[in-house]
């Protein structure tokens, strides 16, 4: 059971500090983030290294690089997009008059070339790590996308609670995008299939051996992660009040936001929140 506990203890505490840099790198001045992505980018040139290095090792310890490797990538992409450098063609708030089709075209267009490149990242680690044994990195990138994407068509569908806080001024325009709403049946469907995940994860690291259990410990701790993230959307607690360490101290208080966010359900017109994202998260995820 120590096996299966500490990976879970060092994905927990590198998500943990991993987001919060990343939204501390993202609260600096503005002068300061062509030289933020710049050091992200060679961060993350020496991390595809160091999951190739391990592609073939079947040891833990090879199994935790690839797994902080594959964060350090997942990390390029979300300080990317939220510096406004890799975002989608559309960005302007959602017209108060658009639905259906033609409010999914235009949300799709505020982020499309950020899920382009992150799944051009995902083809990339899963061609370097074809057919060899360490799969920690390719695994832990993929459950990352996918957790992601489902908390995006969930926030888009519409939860009853959004935390959009921590998202940048610059951003604010994608608030108009979320959905204020009861949980639908893609929520219910989304956090049964992550349950499910979850569980086939534990049992393959319980049943697995050395790095290979490490691998799949390491993912189950993304998905019971991803799970409790969900679990927020739909809880009136602001999951990001545990990063507001990582928020200078005049940012710290949630700011009214001025742009148009969340249609409510009810009036099925744009509501007016208080805060603003990551999603992304995150981007979160969030």
């Amino acid at each position: 059971m120590t096996e299966f506990a500490l990976p879970l203890l060092f994905a927990t505490v590198l998500w943990f500090v991993a987001t919060g840099f990343v939204l501390w790198l993202d609260k600096l001045p503005s002068h300061t983030w062509p030289i933020s992505i710049t050091m992200a980018t060679m961060a993350s040139g020496f991390a595809m290294g160091g999951i190739i290095a391990t592609a073939e090792e079947t040891s833990p310890w090879a199994a935790y690089v690839a797994f902080a490797c594959a964060l350090v990538l997942w990390g390029w992409h979300e300080l990317s997009f939220l510096m406004g450098f890799v975002t989608g063609p559309n960005r302007e708030p959602c017209p108060p008059d658009a639905r259906g089709w033609r409010r999914f075209r235009l949300a799709a267009a505020t982020l499309i070339y950020h899920e382009v490149a992150m799944f051009l990242c995902l083809i990339a680690l899963a061609a370097a790590t074809w057919g060899k044994a360490n799969q920690t990195a390719t695994l832990t990138f993929l459950l990352l996308f996918v957790m992601r994407l489902s908390a995006k068509f969930n926030i888009f569908a519409g939860v009853p609670h959004l935390s959009t806080e921590m998202m940048p001024d610059h951003m604010r325009y994608l608030a108009s995008y979320f959905r204020i709403a009861p949980p639908r049946w893609f929520f219910l469907a989304s956090v049964s299939g992550i349950a499910v995940l979850a569980a086939w994860l534990a049992d393959k690291a319980l049943s697995s051996q050395d790095g290979i259990a490490t691998g799949y410990a390491l993912a189950f701790a993304l998905v019971a992660l991803a799970f409790l993230e969900h679990g927020f959307l739909v809880v009136p607690w602001q999951d990001t009040a545990m990063f507001r360490w990582a928020m200078p101290e005049h940012l710290r208080q949630p700011a009214r936001s001025t742009v148009k966010p969340a249609m409510t359900e009810s009036a099925n017109v744009s509501a007016q929140p208080d805060t603003n994202p990551l999603a992304v998260r995150q981007n979160a995820v969030q």
